[in-house]
């Protein structure tokens, strides 16, 4: 048998649904799509680790620095750009505003402090207080990441890979566009730039702090069109990036058309909101067409399940039972026992499960080996060029091609793995494998240092090191769920720092300088200078080891795709397509109001269903006639049971009339007079059928 649902007041009469645009705005503002929209721009603010190059020379003119404290300042940065736990710890337990509101914070005292710092209006601070500066500056990236990110990515679970790959995208282009808007700002003053890294991502996150929030899993079918919108505009962004990088070295330019550059940057950036805008429009216009072609309701006859036994008083149990349920109730035992028996994959595990776990271990063994690899040929690149005998503006241009095609990797690993995965069920850690093994071509072409290929190996590098990233985000997101998510996936990025420590500090760094003080034949320079080393040999040990460390980590990450072999040929997202279908019955169920209705609206519509007890909604029952008023007609004494459980207002009374049943919801009042029984009674009478209801178990009635 078959409900058919009727009109539901004030929603769906006609042109019940008109667009009013006020409303209308207020509806983009809130919905999932402006979040997402908010967050590019959070991402597009957060890079601000990535130019550090462009300033660092004025904290070493200004406070008197040599090359090793400068050193030292950086590796704090990378330190805390890069340890995100407590961030992730404080999201688990407040919402995504308070992170990113503590991340302004943190942003502006720290980058502020270094500013007033470089400029003499404060006294040269200690060296240890300035890399306290850094690091809480630096510190506060990994706020905004988990703050906008992870709520994405718990926001739109089905596209996870393309949402990882499009903010990875924005961040990784952040770079260029705070370049871009400090000349049009400030001009050619390196140290104000240090005031917009403090003012600018702070403000952006202030802006939009209360539109990043965690929302209601939407059913979405296939890619929706709006990530392939973000998609092209993203490109068409880096690639106007790229073309403004290349002019600027070649061509002077003045103030004013650094302000006209960075005016197209700024359009680029906003125009995503042109396809939120569409995007909800559309969602509005099928919503009307829904409420005015209500689809038909479904009730389903089954078995009740026999009620499980009550557990057995305290006073009954024997002292053996007794005696387990001591030790079970062990916090210390339980939680051990806990950690070392992980659910399923997929499923939810705890911070230790995850931790502990063989795929985590596998997982970031093979990540240090692989982001370690590149970020020690990013973070070398000029030092690199300058050995092989390329000219300054060419070690410029790697740095821009680095940046450029590191966008283009979190893009394209995050769109690529997701259609793959869909399609063909590819495992994304075997494109993590990938992804390693390509890699070791630029590598190679850096130790052997052939003519002119820095170039093709600033290209790979930048690639792959972009690749891994939502690689990395979204397997962890897949094997150990989203509940812990905000402090797994910081705990992820750990892996960047412990890699670059070793391969770039205990091996590029120490080969290196063995190599300059050969050719030096064993004299050291003054402290302060530096010590230049020129030629193939000053990198090509060095880049034979990272070689070698980075197949290592491929195949230890084969070790991984043969243990998740089944989990990825299975239907990862089942459980939220369930978790959508159980939100679709509930609507279908009767609940015919709007999830973004504006809140007078709906507090008008409670009252008035409160207030008019002896006002009957109908729904008109198609089908079967005899067969239903058989059925329905005994539901006059059992309906309140179906309040009981469902928390809805459906007391119902069967009229048969010219071959169609019409159910009355009745008002409570109404319903307890002419019943006079308690739901639990109805309950333990009539066990005979259940009807299904949205966010509770089966209804008996």
């Amino acid at each position: 048998m078959v409900f058919a649902g009727g009109s539901c007041r004030g929603a769906g009469d006609g042109d019940g649904l008109k667009l009013d645009p006020c409303r209308f705005a207020v509806r983009v503002v809130r919905g999932r799509w402006f979040m997402l929209f908010s967050s590019f721009l959070i991402m597009a603010a957060a890079g601000a680790t990535y130019i550090f190059s462009i300033y660092s020379k004025d904290i070493k003119a200004s406070l008197g620095y040599d090359q090793s404290t400068l050193n030292t300042l950086s590796f704090f940065k990378d330190l805390g750009a890069n340890v995100g736990v407590v961030s992730g710890l404080i999201n688990e337990v407040t919402p995504p505003w308070v992170v990113l509101a503590m991340g302004a914070g943190m942003n502006l005292f720290g980058y502020l402090m270094i500013y007033l710092a470089i400029t003499g209006r404060t006294a040269p601070p200690h060296v240890w207080l300035m890399c306290l500066y850094i690091c809480v500056g630096a510190n506060s990236q990994t706020f905004a990441n988990t703050g906008a990110l992870v709520t994405c990515v718990k926001n739109f679970p089905e596209s996870r890979g393309i949402v990882l790959g499009l903010l990875k995208g924005f961040v990784g282009l952040s770079g260029a566009i705070m370049t871009q808007l400090y000349y049009a700002i400030y001009g050619d003053d390196s140290k104000s730039l240090v005031l917009l890294i403090a003012w600018l991502p702070a403000a952006i996150s202030v802006v939009f702090v209360h539109t990043i929030r965690i929302m209601k899993v939407e059913t979405q079918g296939k890619t929706p069109k709006p990530f392939f919108c973000f998609l092209y505009i993203s490109i068409a962004l880096a690639t106007y990036l790229l073309i403004a990088i290349v002019i600027e070295k070649k061509v002077t330019f003045s103030h004013s058309e650094f302000g006209i550059s960075a005016a197209v940057v700024m359009l680029l950036l906003l125009l995503p909101l042109a396809v939120v805008v569409k995007e909800e429009f559309r969602i509005f216009r099928q919503t009307k067409q829904d409420l005015q072609n209500p689809q038909p309701l479904a009730i389903t006859v089954e078995k009740p399940s026999p009620p499980e036994p009550l557990p057995l008083p305290e006073s009954k149990q024997s002292p053996t039972t007794a005696t387990a349920g001591t030790k079970h109730k062990n916090p210390v035992v339980s939680c051990v026992g806990d950690m070392f028996r992980p659910p399923d994959r997929g499923e939810d595990y705890s911070i230790l499960q995850a931790l502990v776990s063989i795929d985590m271990i596998i997982l970031f063994f093979a990540t240090i080996c692989g982001v370690g690899g590149t970020l020690t040929a990013i973070d070398n690149m000029g030092q690199i060029g300058e050995s092989l005998g390329y000219p300054k503006r060419s070690i410029a241009t790697f740095v821009s091609l680095i940046s450029i095609w590191n966008y283009a990797g979190r893009v394209a690993s995050g769109f690529a793995s997701e259609i793959f995965l869909t399609k063909y069920k590819f495992p994304r850690p075997l494109m993590l494998t990938a992804v390693l093994l390509l890699s070791c071509v630029g590598h190679l072409l850096i130790a052997f240092g052939v003519s002119n290929s820095l170039y093709l190996a600033s290209v790979v590098i930048g690639f792959c090191f972009g690749a891994q990233w939502p690689l990395l985000f979204a397997i962890i997101s897949e094997i150990f769920g989203l509940k812990y998510y905000s402090t797994l996936y910081n705990f992820g990025g750990v892996a960047s720092p412990i890699g670059s420590y070793i391969l770039n500090v205990r091996v590029a760094g120490y080969l290196y300088d063995r190599e300059a003080l050969k050719q030096n034949n064993g004299v050291r320079r003054p402290n302060g200078t530096d010590l230049t080393c020129i030629g193939v040999e000053c990198y090509k040990l060095s880049f034979i080891i990272i070689t070698a460390v980075t197949v290592l980590g491929a195949l230890v990450s084969l070790v991984l795709v043969w243990r998740t072999k089944d989990f990825y040929k299975g239907d990862i997202y089942a459980k939220f397509r369930e978790q959508m279908a159980a939100a679709e019955i509930d609507v279908a169920a009767g609940n015919f109001s709007l999830d973004r209705i504006d809140g007078e609206e709906e507090a008008t519509q409670k009252k008035k269903n409160a207030t008019s007890q002896d006002e009957e909604d109908e729904v008109v029952v198609n089908g079967n006639v005899s067969a239903a008023s058989h059925m329905l007609s005994s539901m006059r004494t059992e309906c309140s049971h179906l309040r009981y459980f469902c928390g809805h207002h459906p007391f119902l009374e069967v009229n048969h009339m010219k071959g169609n049943l019409t159910l009355h919801h009745l008002p409570a009042s109404v319903i307890q007079r002419r019943t006079n029984q308690s739901p639990v009674d109805d309950a333990q009478e009539n066990p005979a059928m259940t009807l299904p209801c949205a966010g509770s178990r089966p209804v008996s009635v």
